[in-house]
């Protein structure tokens, strides 16, 4: 499953693509200074974009922790979006590739293949995440899973769920089924690449 995810774009390019949707970007705590990361990996911190109360077409941008300790304390960076509403606490994670692992083809390999998955035609993509306040860590974000797609089948029997850009405003909107976004990609919508 996804343990770590791409991010080469800066603030202010973020802010343009979603302007270009018509949802505005807040900084409650500041514009973060988000640096290109070819690695963001769990227990990192990364940007997110959280749902603003009341109002729909804004999202405030905040730097979180990816994961929070479960309940045998092992890190949750991955959460099952099957059979759940996630009614409250939504969230954006910004992204520009992510990767799977596999094992390897070559058996003389001691590490596992690396393979980056970039969407086709897009600078950036969100991923759909929730978010949650811990006495461990604060404020930690996870990644919500799905069935695989088409083009991750493949390399493996989970995903991570990646929305459409059209349907951003609406996963920020807790009224909105989080099970009518919840879809696979189309065929060709991602590009693969082995990076390792």
């Amino acid at each position: 499953m996804c343990n770590d995810y791409r991010l080469h774009v800066d603030v202010a390019s973020i802010v343009e693509d979603f302007a270009d949707l018509k949802i505005k970007i807040r900084f409650a705590e500041g514009r973060p200074n988000i640096e290109a990361r070819d690695d963001i990996k769990i227990t990192d911190v990364g940007p997110i974009i959280r749902t603003v109360e009341g109002v729909r077409g804004e999202g405030d941008m905040v730097q979180r922790r990816w994961s929070w300790p479960g309940p045998n304390k092992r890190p949750v960076y991955n959460f099952r979006s099957e059979r759940r509403e996630f009614s409250s606490n939504r969230c954006l994670i910004v992204a520009d590739g992510f990767y799977e692992f596999t094992d390897p083809k070559d058996p003389k390999k001691k590490r596992k293949d690396k393979w980056l998955f970039t969407k086709k035609d897009e600078p950036i993509f969100c991923i759909a995440g929730v978010w949650r306040k811990t006495n461990d860590v604060g404020e930690a974000f996870t990644m919500l899973t799905m069935e695989p797609g088409p083009d991750i089948a493949p390399y493996h029997d989970r995903q991570i769920v990646i929305l459409e850009r059209d349907v951003w405003a609406d996963w920020l909107d807790p009224s909105v089924p989080a099970k009518s976004l919840v879809k696979p990609l189309a065929p060709g919508t991602l590009l693969v690449e082995q990076v390792g």
